[in-house]
C-alpha cells in the first residue's frame, strides 16, 4: 500500500512539475535565438517534453 501511495505522489509532483515548466512565466525566460538561429524556445519544449516523458517513465517502471 506504501509503494502505491509513493507513486501516486510522484505522479502529482511531475504533473506539477510539468504545470511550472510549460507555463508562461518560465517559458518567457526562452524567448529568443541561438548563435545558430535556432529558436530556444522550441529547444527548450522539446528538450522538457523528452525529460518528463523520460521520468515518468522511469516512475512507472518502478511502479511495476
Amino acid at each position: 500500500m506504501e509503494r502505491d501511495t509513493l507513486v501516486g505522489q510522484r505522479l502529482v509532483a511531475l504533473f506539477v512539475l510539468g504545470w511550472v515548466v510549460f507555463g508562461y512565466p518560465v517559458m518567457a525566460l526562452f524567448d529568443g535565438q541561438t548563435d545558430a538561429r535556432w529558436p530556444v524556445l522550441a529547444l527548450y519544449l522539446f528538450g522538457v517534453w523528452i525529460a518528463l516523458i523520460a521520468a515518468l517513465y522511469r516512475v512507472m517502471r518502478k511502479a511495476h
